[in-house]
């Protein structure tokens, strides 16, 4: 923009206007600058004026005009159609873009060269230090993985960190911004403090140090009584209801608040945190508090849902706050839970009741831990047949919150991954390896702080068998649908797998779910300089998401060969069409279980406390109407609908199948 001096003429209007400036010779405004709407002004230092003209209406349809009433600007650069009114104390050194409002707040300036939040240590997991985070604006969760859990590489570390701080220098400034169509609204002091494009500010206590990136498409909210330090927003993020932040990063589509207290801790896509506190607490996607008295604290968690009153304590310590937790993707604790930390709880397990003795389940997934007597027992894969879990795994991409284009958190959704599989397939040998050990005798059997009875044991060994043969299978026979193929020779093409990469072991990247083989040539890049840009880092993990499935495949193909001896290099049509079959009942007995656990929710014990003034029929009435009809619940219609589309596509398949068959007897004839 090109701006000019005022004219004698305007210089005379804005003093007749009330406004006041010792050195008008500084305030530069743009042609088409009308001198009308600029009321009370106390102006200091340079200043560049927009042309302000624009009408616009608030709540309740009340007409406002562009244009600077009653404040004291200093050094700002004001773009056109800004409405500013009632700055209490200052507004200094600030951008301030097109369509922007900011009304009735007390003082708003950067104090000297800041970079806004970016390069500040967050000290996640361990409260002394150790494991620090680097925040930046594009930070996403896999980068915080690494920076904070690969302290055994110490040059990928100083590698990542140097980018951040490079990230840091370059957005530093002694100016800030406020973005195009934001709103700063009703709030006290907002020192050093970057606002994005449509941002929304209301009622906040104080702002100091930080960033709020926000986009048009996906604004940024932060509301009343909010007090936030040292801190970056993301876009789709919301702040709000005097909750309290200090050293944090907020990712994409996350929301804290009603009163919640957040310190050196990191929340990346979708997370949510209500009433309760987090300190030094990696929350990976997905990661939910809802209710009072939760304190999470020194642990590692992804796709968590923590009950009322949980609690984690690392202070059985003595040499500081040193010890730290992992609840692994997909876990969940009851109301009033607790574990005492170091602790490594395994994917997708349900925590119920207090447990001291520093359990490590991460080989035994999809499981309960149950307090009993001051012991924790653990009940292995009995989670696999919950309609919980299944509802959790179709929710999360449902609750997406995210709106921005750039998205730098890459998810992988999938329950049922070569990750958590390969869980099971250790789990499998752990249980065996207890009954060898132990001897069939056995009432119980000790592991890694937890009890496991015998008959636990049993069952999650068939559970466990049942969940390998669905994953496994839903890979082979989704590969056998979509292909086309007329003998076994092209079957067996269409099996092939695309290359050796994905056939190790895999790991869960902060929501990322690839194989760590990948993320170890990844490393290997970046320490040589190869990767060394912020963009480089989230294209890679772009990258690893669209090649998921390829890379999934691979693994189930070599352990189809390990498990279940198919190797589809030599496999015949009768094999295959024998593991469809195997796979299909496999499907429908899950599903069977996951009938009969929803069926818990319909029965006479969950209808106590309705029809609360009448007898059993009164009370069967009162239910239907509040729950609804067990047959027509959709979780029960879901299940009831998987199982029909199975067993239809177990038919299609074997048709193909047959085909072959026919074929093969056709040309034998010949």
């Amino acid at each position: 923009m090109k701006f000019r001096d005022l004219s004698e003429a305007e210089r005379r209007q804005l003093e007749n206007n009330g406004c006041i400036c010792r050195e008008w010779h500084r305030v530069k405004v743009k042609e088409g600058f009308i001198a009308d709407n600029i009321r009370n002004v106390v102006f200091s230092g340079d200043i560049k004026i927009g042309v302000l003209r624009k009408t616009f209406y608030t709540d309740g349809g009340v007409p406002k005009y562009s244009g600077i009433y009653n404040a004291s600007i200093h050094n700002c650069i004001i773009g056109d159609d800004v409405y500013i009114n009632q700055v209490k104390n200052h507004l200094a050194n600030y951008i301030i873009e097109n369509d922007v409002v900011i009304e009735s707040v007390d003082s708003m300036a950067v104090t000297e060269k800041s970079s806004f939040g970016n390069g500040c240590r967050i000290a996640v997991l361990n409260e002394t230090g150790g494991r620090e985070v680097v925040m930046y604006d594009e930070l996403s969760a896999h980068t915080a993985y690494l920076m904070a859990f690969y302290r055994h590489r110490p040059a990928l570390v100083q590698h990542l960190m140097d980018m951040a701080d490079a990230y840091a220098e370059s957005v530093s400034s002694a100016m800030g911004r406020v973005g195009q169509g934001a709103h700063l609204i009703n709030s006290r002091t907002i020192i050093n403090v970057s606002i994005g494009p449509f941002a929304s500010i209301e009622g906040v206590y104080r702002l100091t140090n930080g960033t709020i990136n926000s986009c048009e498409e996906d604004p940024a909210y932060i509301g009343p009584g909010v007090i936030a330090q040292n801190f970056i927003c993301s876009c789709g993020s919301i702040i709000t209801d005097m909750s309290m932040v200090t050293n944090c990063f907020v990712g994409q589509g996350t929301v804290l608040g009603k009163q919640y207290s957040a310190e050196n801790s990191v929340f990346f896509a979708n997370c949510q945190g209500f009433h309760g506190e987090a300190c030094s607490i990696f929350a990976g996607p997905y990661t939910v508090s809802h209710h009072k008295s939760t304190l999470l604290i020194a642990g590692y968690y992804s796709f968590l849902n923590a009950g009322s009153g949980s609690n984690q304590s690392n202070h059985m310590y003595k040499l500081g706050p040193i010890h730290q937790g992992v609840l692994e993707r997909g876990s969940k604790t009851t109301s009033d839970s607790y574990v005492l930390w170091p602790a490594k709880i395994g994917a997708f397990t349900l925590v119920m009741g207090r447990h001291y003795r520093n359990p490590d389940t991460s080989d035994l997934p999809f499981s309960y831990i149950i307090e009993n007597t001051d012991e924790s027992f653990l009940a292995p894969a009995v989670n696999l047949r919950s309609i919980g879990t299944i509802r959790d795994a179709q929710k999360w991409p449902k609750r997406d919150r995210r709106k921005a284009r750039r998205q730098p958190d890459s998810i992988v959704f999938n329950l049922l991954s070569p990750y958590s599989i390969q869980k099971i397939v250790r789990g499998i040998a752990v249980l065996k390896d207890l009954q060898k050990t132990s001897g069939p005798a056995s009432e119980y059997f000790m592991y890694n702080g937890v009890k496991i009875t015998a008959s636990a044991l049993e069952r999650g060994l068939s559970i466990y068998r049942l969940g390998l043969i669905k994953f496994l299978g839903n890979g082979l026979v989704k590969k056998l649908e979509l292909a086309d193929y007329s003998t076994e020779e092209e079957m067996r093409e269409a099996l092939r797998p695309e290359g050796k990469t994905g056939t190790g072991e895999w790991i869960d990247v902060a929501g990322l779910l690839v194989p760590k083989e990948v993320v170890l040539d990844f490393v290997d890049a970046v320490e040589s300089g190869e990767i060394n840009t912020i963009d480089n880092l989230n294209d890679y993990y772009r990258a690893w998401k669209d090649n998921y499935f390829v890379w999934a495949w691979n693994w189930i193909v070599v352990t189809l060969k390990a498990e279940m001896k198919i190797d589809v290099s030599t496999v015949t049509r009768d094999e295959v069409s024998a593991f469809v079959e195997e796979w299909r009942r496999a499907v429908v007995s899950l599903d069977e279980m996951m009938y009969s656990d929803a069926k818990k929710e319909f029965t006479l014990k969950s209808q106590t406390g309705f029809g609360i003034d009448g007898e059993a029929e009164t009370k069967a009435m009162d239910f239907e109407n509040v729950r609804g009809e067990f047959s027509k619940h959709p979780a029960v219609r879901d299940i009831i609908e998987h199982i029909e589309k199975k067993s239809a596509l177990a038919a299609k398949v074997q048709s193909k199948l047959e085909a072959i068959r026919v074929a093969d007897k056709k040309t034998t004839k010949k």
